[in-house]
């Protein structure tokens, strides 16, 4: 057990509150002002789209977009920041209505292509070498709508593209089984790593796995991590915790299932997650009940579970567990985890 595990979250993380069924009920705060919040709540990095660090890119230049996230990364020096990762912000444009790497229509393809080489620009100005890709829009709300080979060979195509405008860059991605399409393509860490097999540099793309996404295909996160951790791809994680196969919540980490946290965080620890630089990431999102004082809690909260279920797996006796395994009594393990959980 030799994890090293610094934190970040999204300014998306600390929000208005809107949801599909009503409207915003906390004050904006300004992104400058949200990333005072970082150190204090004890997180290190930052995760950004590629407008969180430049608003309105899609008006700019490319040397205009990388003049701005200069700016950005001085502000984040200031405040003892590191950028984790960019992802470009594919989903909420009219050109990507029928997806963007995928889209039946060429020109909204390039689209999608040109944006990503802005959101690399980006990260090469923010100081990282990490891309995530999530694949908001990469699938259909009906089979026949595209042609699942093609859109495969497409994402590719454009991954590729991505290795290509940069040799440093490293390609993250993020598997989500469904919403806000109703059949995503790569909806799995088992996609995205053979995915990342047909790339031209199969050691520049790994995962990025997501806690909900893994239970909303019906899977287990902690396995998700080990499956990519046995390829050399887990590059970073999005922890956060789903109330059932519903939509993708966004719940503090562990609120709903902490056995099912400790499997994460014992899974992370045990095979020395962040030796080499990786973050903790969370995804989380406030309950819409809340204040606008108090509506960093959910961070707070998030952090204090990994490391209080990071000291309880530590204090695991490995001896018990391999000689539960030996004589194939998993009632005695069970029981043996349950009480490490419930007495520490």
């Amino acid at each position: 057990m030799a994890g090293i595990f610094k934190f970040t979250f999204g300014p998306w993380n600390i929000h208005e509150g809107a949801d599909l069924f009503g409207p915003t009920v906390r004050k904006t705060i300004a992104f400058s002002k949200k990333l005072e919040f970082y150190k204090k709540l004890g997180f290190d990095g930052v995760q950004f789209h590629d407008d969180d660090a430049v608003p309105e890119m899609n008006n700019l230049s490319p040397q205009q977009i990388i003049s701005k996230a200069k700016e950005v990364t001085k502000i984040l020096e200031s405040n003892g920041l590191a950028a984790e990762f960019v992802a470009p912000r594919l989903w909420e444009d009219s050109r990507t209505i029928d997806g963007g790497y995928t889209s039946n229509d060429p020109g909204c393809r390039e689209y999608a292509l040109e944006r990503s080489k802005r959101a690399i620009d980006i990260a090469n100005a923010l100081g990282t070498d990490l891309l995530v890709l999530w694949f908001a829009r990469e699938g259909t709300y009906i089979r026949e709508a595209k042609d699942s080979r093609i859109a495969t060979e497409r994402i590719v195509e454009a991954i590729n593209l991505m290795l290509a405008y940069d040799p440093k860059i490293r390609i993250c991605i993020e598997p989500k089984p469904n919403e806000p399409m109703d059949h995503s393509f790569i909806p799995t860490t088992g996609h995205a790593v053979a995915l990342s097999l047909l790339c031209n540099d199969p050691n520049r793309v790994g995962v990025n796995i997501e806690s909900a996404h893994a239970i909303l295909a019906g899977l287990d996160p902690s396995d998700e991590m080990g499956f990519a951790l046995a390829f050399g791809k887990l590059w970073t994680v999005h922890l956060n915790d789903q109330n059932g196969l519903k939509f993708d919540q966004d719940k503090s980490f562990g609120s709903v299932d902490l056995r099912r946290a400790l499997n994460q965080v014992r899974i992370l620890d045990k095979h020395n997650y962040g030796n080499n630089g990786e973050f903790v990431g969370l995804d989380v999102k406030a309950m819409r009940t809340q204040k606008d004082d108090v509506a960093t809690k959910h961070l707070r909260n998030s952090r204090e579970i990994f490391l209080k279920l990071l000291e309880i797996s530590r204090e695991i006796d490995e001896n018990v567990i391999l000689k539960c395994q030996q004589e194939r009594d998993y009632e005695e393990l069970d029981l043996y985890i349950m009480k490490s959980l419930l007495w520490g």
